[in-house]
């Protein structure tokens, strides 16, 4: 069935009723839910201000599943978010996240096929190996952002203490704009290396249920 390409409008009413304008019938968190699923876009907006509120009602869909058990967000990485909450980060956050869950859509089904194939300790390996270099090219990406930057030039390794002790540092120069293909080079290192440790992130140990 073709969807329609404009948005459906759904209006939340004081008493907390959703109310679908597209089929003209109220609708739950769970309707709205298989919408998304199912591709479906919408927009919501208070009946009474007129205000969207699209991003409220979609992180309390995403609360009602993790309170049935449906986890999919783990607990240190919900403690770390909350941490870029009020952080020189947070701005930076919502682009990173939405750049990694997009790639993960995109490639969802070869991930699929991989993970069911992929077996043993070979592939944990893998894993500790990928999210060391995610982390490293992601505070490639951080420095290359930063106007003033508390380390070295990229790649450069830290001035051991002794050294440091012996010789006064130079005060470290404001760090020039990236340029447009250094940044897209960079994007396409992200787009790989999030791909490839995605791929694996669902293996199991042997003997694990």
């Amino acid at each position: 069935m073709a969807k329609s390409e404009e948005a459906t409008i759904i209006k939340k009413y004081a008493n907390r009723r959703l109310y679908n304008t597209g089929t003209s019938t109220y609708v739950t968190l769970e309707d709205l839910a298989e919408m998304v699923k199912d591709g479906e876009d919408f927009v919501v907006f208070d009946a009474k201000t007129g205000e969207e509120i699209t991003h409220s009602v979609l992180t309390q869909i995403i609360f009602e599943q993790e309170t049935k058990g449906h986890n999919l967000l783990p607990i240190s990485f919900l403690r770390q978010l909350i941490r870029f909450y009020g952080d020189s980060m947070q701005n930076l956050v919502p682009s990173y996240l939405d750049f990694s869950i997009s790639s993960l859509s995109r490639e969802q089904d070869r991930f699929r096929n991989q993970m069911g194939s992929a077996f043993g300790t070979t592939a944990f390996d893998a894993i500790e190996d990928q999210v060391r270099r995610n982390t490293e090219m992601f505070e490639r990406a951080m420095r290359m952002f930063l106007p003033f930057g508390t380390t070295g030039p990229t790649g450069a390794e830290p001035a051991a203490r002794g050294e440091t002790d012996a010789k006064p540092a130079a005060a470290a120069p404001a760090a020039p704009a990236a340029p447009a293909a250094d940044l897209d080079d960079l994007k396409r290192q992200l787009s790989d290396m999030q791909r490839q440790i995605e791929a694996i992130a669902g293996v199991k140990k042997p003997g694990e249920s």
